[in-house]
């Protein structure tokens, strides 16, 4: 079988020079031209024709090539009005893909409200489920994980590319740097997996750090329905909002006296928030959700 052909970084310059624009630093706009780790992130999805994907930041359509026609539907949202506007010729009359403008965060807690509708409203039938495919922006990429993770049970699988700085935070373990929300929530939902660390060189224009590709599988969760995830995520980054105060006076400012009396005595209260791992922060929500 012949390699697909994917956009070189050559045709990525033309399309943007006869689009009048050029990269943005301010959309972070990082376009991946190594068309050996674009078919990687996409066979490492493992995409299935009942399934719905999203993509964060198509750019020129390097990777939405790949996407488009390998599952139901890809919806696609670019921030930049003249890429999209690009994007909308190349694509024009492909009912497989919806382009949307704009940002895909409503809030830092919150997908604006045409996505959350498209995501919540498949019927994945047949096996299929949600999936994120994408090179994401490092601007959008905590809370656009974060998001995805505790609000919307549809989505089942994430594989993108990122700056490495999220991907340290989505397997940090605990008593360092990147350790926080994130690692907690992900590492309690999900089986994490980094697929290859990424030079700059794969990109353009070239960031100053590396990269990393991962691999999110949505798995088994303690919890047994979303509202309880949600609270259990307030919770979490609640706490960790006071990481630097060890963990009895961290956990005042999110539950009352009574349960902090109660699970400071179940738990070592002189402990910082980052110290926890996991399995010990379901263990201790349990038993505030107990005090409740």
């Amino acid at each position: 079988m012949p390699v697909e052909h994917v956009q070189t970084k050559r045709e990525i310059e033309a399309l943007l020079r006869a689009a009048g624009v050029r990269p943005r630093k301010r959309f972070g706009q990082h376009f991946l031209i190594d068309g050996n780790l674009m078919r990687r992130l996409v066979k490492t999805a493992r995409l299935d024709p009942a399934g719905l994907v999203l993509e964060v930041g198509p750019g020129t359509g390097g990777l939405t090539d790949l996407l488009v026609g390998r599952t139901h539907h890809v919806i696609a949202v670019e921030i930049d009005k003249a890429l999209h506007e690009l994007l909308s010729e190349r694509f024009a009359g492909d009912d497989r893909l919806t382009l949307l403008l704009g940002d895909v965060l409503e809030s830092k807690h919150a997908i604006r409200s045409d996505v959350r509708s498209v995501i919540d409203a498949f019927d994945p039938g047949a096996g299929g489920c949600v999936k994120l495919v994408a090179n994401l922006p490092y601007q959008i990429a905590t809370p656009l994980i974060m998001n995805l993770l505790v609000d919307h049970p549809n989505v089942r699988r994430m594989c993108f590319t990122v700056q490495a700085e999220v991907g340290e935070r989505l397997v940090a373990q605990p008593n360092c740097k990147a350790y926080g929300p994130l690692s907690v929530i992900a590492q309690t939902m999900c089986r994490v997996e980094t697929v290859t660390r990424i030079g700059p060189q794969s990109f353009w224009p070239r960031p100053a750090v590396d990269s990393v590709m991962m691999r999110v599988d949505v798995a088994e969760s303690p919890f047994i329905d979303q509202e309880e995830l949600q609270r259990f995520s307030t919770f979490v980054r609640g706490v960790f909002d006071h990481r630097r105060k060890v963990f009895r006076s961290a956990v005042g400012y999110v539950v009352d006296d009574d349960a902090r009396e109660r699970v400071c005595g179940q738990f070592d209260a002189t402990r910082r928030p980052e110290s926890f791992c996991p399995k010990e922060w379901t263990e201790i929500f349990g038993v505030v959700q107990h005090a409740d």
